[in-house]
């Protein structure tokens, strides 16, 4: 495994900022792809700017596990969620680089989502291939990255790699910021 960045946790405030709506929303974008009830992945999370309109967009009945691998990410995002009374459904847990800890949503996630992560994970194929184990037949996968630091070209291997996990892509954008893809489990 090579040795990849990992974005500050101190960092993490910039992620959140209200200004990042201005060229992707969240809450939005989201909701082409969740709905009352789903159980949602956020792989990668950091302190919530997907995963707080996720679980909204789920509602009382979804749920959505935020994973990251810097504790310090989570609690604010716990406090987060516990303030803006989502905490009964974000679930948080603490990750290894090696190993997202999600065995137990094998084949049951409707929705993962994994922004700006990818290109930090050691081994982006296995990061992938666990996430695409834990979607349920039909479920999606949505990957963002960041325009810097990850160029077209490796944006184009990341949708590669995603295919060859078996998830087919359904589109690809580009934002202002980012460039998106969305797979389908089929």
């Amino acid at each position: 495994m090579k040795h990849k960045h990992l974005f500050p946790w101190w960092a993490g405030y910039l992620l959140i900022s209200p200004l990042r709506k201005l060229s992707l929303d969240p809450d939005r974008f989201l909701s082409d792809y969740i709905t009352e009830g789903m159980t949602v992945i956020d792989a990668g999370c950091a302190m919530g700017f997907w995963s707080l309109p996720a679980a909204r967009l789920a509602g009382d009945t979804g749920k959505v596990l935020c994973v990251d691998m810097q504790e310090r990410m989570l609690k604010t995002l716990k406090k987060r969620a516990d303030n803006a009374g989502l905490g009964g459904i974000i679930k948080t847990r603490l990750c290894t680089a090696e190993w997202l800890m999600i065995d137990d949503l094998y084949g049951k996630s409707d929705v993962a989502i994994a922004f700006g992560v990818i290109h930090e994970a050691p081994d982006e194929a296995a990061f992938i291939a666990d996430i695409a184990r834990a979607l349920k037949q039909g479920g999606r996968l949505i990957i963002g990255e960041p325009k810097s630091p990850v160029p077209e070209q490796l944006f184009r291997e990341t949708v590669e790699r995603a295919c060859g996990c078996g998830l087919e892509c359904e589109s690809q954008s580009e934002q202002t910021s980012c460039r998106i893809a969305v797979f389908r489990k089929s």
